[in-house]
């Protein structure tokens, strides 16, 4: 990672899509971190949940994120976007399949 993961940075689960949430929490003695999932709620994540860190963006590892977290990830501009499916807009993408 380019840089560190710091509390303000937009979350994202595709770089260059639409962001997820942000960073509300840097835990650095545990090596873990807190985001808010927009229509989700707040997460502790390892900092190895990041892929990247690059322009104050967090662009998280689908693969190395629980269940819940994936599922919020489904959902998190319900609220704005119809019919939302994924964050990403290319959902062949695969990166949320449950």
């Amino acid at each position: 990672m380019s840089e560190q993961i710091e509390v303000g940075q937009m979350v994202f689960v595709t770089d260059g899509e639409v962001g997820v949430g942000a960073v509300r929490e840097v835990r650095r003695g545990a090596s873990e971190f807190v985001v808010n999932i927009q229509n989700g709620g707040d997460f502790v994540l390892p900092f190895d949940a990041a892929k990247d860190v690059h322009f104050g963006k967090v662009v998280l590892d689908v693969q190395r994120l629980p269940k819940e977290v994936r599922d919020a990830l489904r959902h998190p501009h319900d609220a704005e976007i119809h019919n939302p499916t994924y964050a990403a807009s290319d959902p062949t993408d695969g990166a949320l399949k449950a």
